[in-house]
């Protein structure tokens, strides 16, 4: 069973996507993301496996949250930097989890 401390050890962030990119060396469908984490963070990268819901040009400037204390992950030829969040619809594709609302804090921590 996890503990808060094990919680508390993952570092949770708002971002702000400002570029997406395909990624057609990936296994499965996915783009590129490139997230700006706020002053504290910076920008990272992260590939995510959401082409089947979303568009590239709905996702520049959308709010997501990310894991960022993750070490970096290589995916083919892409290294991610974090984990974007997302949860699965009733087709087992991922639907994005994002702030409800839009003036949420850049880099925000989740608590």
């Amino acid at each position: 069973m996890a503990t808060i401390e094990d919680f508390q050890k993952l570092d949770i962030r708002v971002g702000k996507v400002i570029d997406v990119q395909d990624f057609p060396e990936a296994k499965k469908p996915a783009y590129k993301l490139t997230i700006d984490f706020g002053s504290e963070i910076g920008i990272k990268k992260s590939s995510v496996q959401i082409v089947a819901l979303y568009k590239k040009e709905e996702l520049v400037g959308k709010l997501v949250l990310g894991v960022v204390n993750f070490p970096p992950r290589q995916i083919g030829p892409f290294v991610s930097e974090s984990l974007t969040l997302g949860v699965p619809d009733k087709d087992g594709n991922c639907i994005l989890i994002t702030p409800d609302k839009d003036f949420s804090e850049i880099g925000g921590k989740l608590f």
